[in-house]
């Protein structure tokens, strides 16, 4: 179809005429509203924003003769981490002799991807790196739901409200 014979069709339609394949031999062009178009393609690119989900990378330190009650404190925080949608990076850092015991780092390391295995996969695995032994674990893509435990305290509160539920409605 001849140039001027699409901008007749355009104008006769009320609409514009749009070259959607430039490089295309015979170029390609369609009859559209322009500004609906976007407006439309602004509002897809804003709601592929909001449902885009920004991870971080935490980091937690350790050393390779860490104690018992440290060790749960730091897995701790990992386990945080993780239930919170978040990256962690986990390094190992060898001072001095320890350095030359890098196997050390590697239990350790494989110990806690172990530990947080319901709340994480391990993404990268434990490298040495200088000084530094890191492994990097990613969230699972949907996190365990939590189920509720009852607690006698819990069920008396609840019991009551219920009580003073029934007594509001017995009033009316």
């Amino acid at each position: 179809m001849r140039i001027e014979d699409a901008l007749r069709l355009a104008q006769e339609a009320e609409l514009d005429l749009v070259e959607v394949a430039a490089q295309a031999r015979p170029p390609v062009c369609k009859l559209m509203d322009y500004g609906k178009f976007k407006y439309e393609s602004a509002q897809k690119a804003r709601e592929s924003r909001r449902n885009q989900q920004l991870t971080t990378i935490k980091e937690q330190k350790l050393r390779p003769k860490i104690d018992k009650h440290d060790y749960e404190t730091k897995r701790g925080h990992v386990r945080r981490f993780l239930e919170g949608g978040n990256k962690v990076k986990v390094t190992i850092m060898f001072r001095g002799r320890e350095q030359s015991r890098p196997e050390l780092g590697f239990r350790l390391l494989t110990r806690l991807a172990e530990d947080v295995a319901d709340l994480g996969v391990v993404e990268a695995t434990p490298k040495q790196d200088g000084r530094n032994m890191t492994m990097v674990i990613a969230p699972n893509k949907k996190p365990p739901t939590r189920a509720r435990v009852a607690t006698p305290e819990s069920e008396h509160a609840e019991a009551e409200n219920a009580d003073v539920q029934g007594a509001d409605a017995q009033q009316a």
